[in-house]
């Protein structure tokens, strides 16, 4: 995730909202509650983004939460990459270099599995690979974690949330342990999202991005998260999600990103915050008590 400039007239609506607000002390805070912390890209601080490795590294932390990013291949595979580019976290320049801009819709899942994903991070992590979905989510469960899953790019891979349900399903990640614990679908895309929940309505799901406060009841109906960047976030703002059911009948939550400091992790914790997505998560913990 990119944070992303916040247009004027929405900074404007923020900051009336919040005026309006009446002066009570953010939810988390109100019960005690600590924010969960999500590793971003697994712990990519420490081993590289959306690799098993960095799955693996979260879970050495005692990391329950792992975010990742979902693409689709050239022959209609997904793959686990942030970019819609293989270029900066693959040797594909070197690989296949004649077929710039390495977009990851040009290339199959066989060309892409040629590539080495952890070289450009350290040497040490020479050779791992582009996970598959299945691959990504089959770790996951194999440390117990829970996921945090981004459709990224929807608009380049038209039907993408009914075949990422399709994997989860065939996976074993639409049953009801994994629905109402152990999910959440997130997207930059409305539309997205919005398709997620309906095609299974009982998918935990959240928007990413920080709409203005008099949109958020349109968001509620098809999200229970709005998780925006934290350099856009307010106590107010917070306390106006909390305001709000979300798609399934309780509070709207807010998981914020990317936080990779204690002092940062504080500051959003003490607006109420529900989640911090982090690379660091085990400074992000140890900041928060969590």
């Amino acid at each position: 995730m990119h944070a992303r400039a916040v247009a004027a007239s929405t900074t404007a609506l923020l900051g009336t909202a919040a005026l309006l607000l009446p002066l009570s002390p953010a939810r988390a805070a109100d019960d005690g509650a600590r924010p969960l912390v999500i590793a971003h890209r697994g712990a990519s601080a420490y081993a590289p983004e959306n690799t098993l490795a960095a799955v693996d590294k979260a879970a050495a932390l005692g990391i329950d939460w792992v975010e990742n990013d979902v693409q689709r291949t050239k022959d209609g595979e997904l793959v686990v990459l942030h970019d819609d580019s293989l270029q900066r976290t693959t040797d594909v320049e070197e690989v296949f270099p004649g077929r710039a801009p390495w977009k990851v819709k040009d290339f199959t899942l066989a060309e892409i599995a040629r590539l080495d994903a952890g070289s450009w991070f350290d040497p040490a992590y020479a050779g791992a690979r582009v996970p598959t979905l299945e691959q990504f989510v089959n770790r996951v469960e194999r440390h117990h974690q829970k996921l945090l899953l981004e459709i990224k790019n929807p608009q380049l891979y038209p039907g993408i949330e009914r075949q990422t349900l399709k994997v989860l399903s065939n996976e074993g990640w639409l049953d009801r342990r994994h629905v109402k614990h152990r999910l959440i679908v997130q997207s930059f895309s409305a539309d997205s999202i919005r398709t997620v929940h309906e095609l299974k309505p009982a998918v935990k799901t959240g928007f990413l991005g920080t709409p203005p406060v008099a949109d958020l009841p349109s968001y509620a109906a098809f999200a229970d998260q709005i998780n925006p960047s934290h350099g856009s976030l307010s106590a107010g703002y917070v306390a106006a999600v909390h305001t709000l059911d979300g798609a399934h009948g309780k509070p709207l939550e807010v998981f914020t990103w990317t936080v990779n400091d204690a002092a940062a992790a504080r500051r959003v914790a003490g607006f109420g915050v529900d989640g911090i997505i982090t690379n660091t998560p085990d400074v992000v913990r140890d900041a928060v008590g969590g």
